[in-house]
C-alpha cells in the first residue's frame, strides 16, 4: 500500500509481523519496528533501535491521522486499494464530459484482457479492458457511447497507475 505524509506518497509493505514487532519496507528500504501504545493516542516506537515518542490523533476519516512528534505534525493518510477505488470512483462522477473519453486504473496493474479493437463502436457500460491490481480484477467500462480511437496497452503488459489505456471518440 501506498501511505501519504503531508501530500508525499511513499510506498510501504509489512514484511513479518510478531505481536507489537514489525518488519517494513518503506520505499525499498527495511526497518524494524516495535510499537508500544504507552498511554490513549500516545506510541513509544522503536525504529532499527532509535526510540520516538509521537502522539496519534484521529484525522478526517478512519484512514488519516495527525502525528505529533518534537513540536511538529505530519498529516498521514492510509492509501490502500480501497482508498484508491474510492477516490477514482469519485473522480469519475465529478469529471467533465470532455475527460470521459480516456479510460485508465486508479492503480498499478496487469492488463487480463482487451475485449475491444480500435475502430469499434461501444456503448456505455461495455467492458473495455480487465486490470488485475491487489489480487482483484477489475472492469474499466466505457462512459459513454464512441468509437475506440486508440488503445495504448497490451494484454498481459504491466501498468502503472493513472496511465492512460483506452481512448474513446
Amino acid at each position: 500500500m501506498e501511505i501519504s505524509i503531508n501530500n508525499q506518497n511513499s510506498n510501504i509493505e509489512v514484511i513479518k509481523q510478531e505481536g507489537n514487532k514489525f518488519q517494513i519496507s518503506l520505499n525499498g528500504r527495511t526497518l524494524d519496528l516495535d510499537i508500544t501504545k504507552v498511554e490513549k493516542g500516545i506510541y513509544s516506537i522503536l525504529i532499527d533501535g532509535k526510540s520516538y515518542e509521537m502522539e496519534v490523533v484521529p484525522g478526517r476519516n478512519k484512514k488519516n491521522y495527525i502525528i505529533g512528534y518534537h513540536g511538529l505534525s505530519y498529516d498521514i493518510e492510509i492509501i490502500d486499494s480501497e482508498a484508491k477505488y474510492l477516490k477514482n470512483k469519485q473522480n469519475t462522477n465529478t469529471e467533465d464530459d470532455d475527460d470521459q473519453n480516456s479510460i485508465s486504473s486508479p492503480m498499478p496493474g496487469k492488463v487480463i484482457k482487451i475485449p475491444i479493437e480500435v475502430g469499434e463502436k461501444v456503448k456505455p457500460g461495455q467492458t473495455l479492458i480487465i486490470i488485475s491490481a491487489m489480487k482483484m480484477e477489475s472492469e474499466y467500462k466505457a462512459k459513454r457511447a464512441g468509437v475506440v480511437k486508440e488503445i495504448f496497452a497490451k494484454e498481459g503488459e504491466t501498468i502503472e497507475g493513472n496511465q492512460s489505456l483506452i481512448l474513446i471518440d
